[in-house]
């Protein structure tokens, strides 16, 4: 039996382009934060661009796009999603779209709260879903999301083959990091995992999907904190990570004031992983949601940051390849660091 649905609208978990008050990474109220100095060395090789791509499986679909909207399955369910990527016109008759399980409506606009409307019948908050063989759960929030995204799938894959690859123990931070997939694809495959949220709700979300998984002897961490604050702590304390994955939102406000906005606080925030990278490090991943920018922007901070540390950064974007039409739906941009 699935759980009742949360029927509350206040304490909106996080999301990608509006994230609630205690999940931004907090700059002093009234107060500026100091830019990073330029940093010398050699810069990194360069790749790009890259484009990742995720297809359907069994466990999620991406079955047709258009008009502002998507039609997507995850697990047993068929959901339809505003998506204001897909400018173009859907190619499955409106009976398919119609035929659904869920529909978030409301507001489109991307601080919109919206709800979910159960055409069939009504559903519980949570159904189950699967990673590559690890059990989570999806989940129906008020800002849209289904707690987890797919198009993540490239990045979790390649670095649980960073770890396997590794033949030594590895260390793994994730700020930002939501509902914990990634982590618990970490830690599945062999690594020490930090994972960093500062919203009470997504950690215990987190929390929830590694009982799930059976991951509970897995070596994870879960910590409730500021991602910036936590960044410059580590700092200080000398500790280090092989490899760091850093997914912010585009905007934020903390329980205190703070204001989070990408432009202006993520130079900080990777500066301040490359100073917790340890000196065999792995790889750095940065993705970004909702911004209107190329993703250039971030490949040249990324670049910049990790002068003098060898390697490539690779940059480009994530996207999701239609079932039906075949076409490719764009999601977020990223730039990673690798190693080698």
């Amino acid at each position: 039996m699935k759980p009742a649905r949360n029927r509350k609208r206040g304490n909106r978990p996080p999301g990608r382009t509006q994230p609630p008050a205690e999940q931004a990474a907090a700059k002093p109220v009234g107060g500026e934060r100091q830019r990073p100095a330029f940093r010398q060395g050699k810069l990194p090789a360069e790749r790009l661009p890259v484009i990742l791509e995720v297809g359907p499986d069994e466990n999620y679909a991406l079955i047709d796009s258009g008009d502002g909207e998507k039609l997507e399955r995850f697990g047993e369910y068929r959901v339809v999603r505003p998506e204001g990527q897909a400018i173009w016109p859907r190619a499955l008759p409106q009976h398919e779209w119609q035929n659904v399980d869920a529909i978030f409506t409301g507001d489109t606009d991307e601080e919109g709260l919206g709800r979910w409307r159960f055409p069939k019948q009504p559903l519980g908050e949570t159904w189950p879903m699967r990673h590559d063989g690890i059990d989570y759960l999806g989940r129906f929030t008020s800002f849209r999301h289904v707690g987890v995204f797919p198009e993540q799938a490239s990045h979790w894959r390649h670095m649980a083959g960073l770890i396997r690859d590794a033949g030594r123990p590895v260390k793994v931070l994730n700020l930002f990091g939501y509902t914990g997939l990634a982590s618990l694809v970490a830690a599945e495959a062999g690594a020490e995992v930090t994972h960093v949220d500062a919203s009470k709700k997504a950690i215990g979300w987190a929390r929830e999907n590694q009982a799930i998984a059976r991951l509970e002897n897995k070596p994870v961490r879960w910590i409730c904190e500021d991602a910036m604050r936590f960044a410059e702590r580590e700092v200080r304390r000398g500790n280090r990570y092989d490899i760091i994955l850093l997914d912010p939102p585009a905007f934020g406000r903390g329980p205190k004031g703070e204001v989070w906005q990408l432009f202006e606080d993520l130079p900080e925030m990777v500066a301040l992983c490359r100073e917790i990278l340890s000196e065999k490090a792995l790889a750095m991943v940065l993705t970004a949601y909702a911004v209107r920018s190329s993703f250039f922007s971030i490949h040249g901070l990324l670049r910049g940051a990790m002068a003098g540390k060898g390697g490539v950064v690779e940059s480009g974007e994530l996207i999701i390849r239609e079932e039906t039409a075949g076409r490719a739906l764009s999601t977020s941009m990223f730039a990673r660091w690798v190693a080698k």
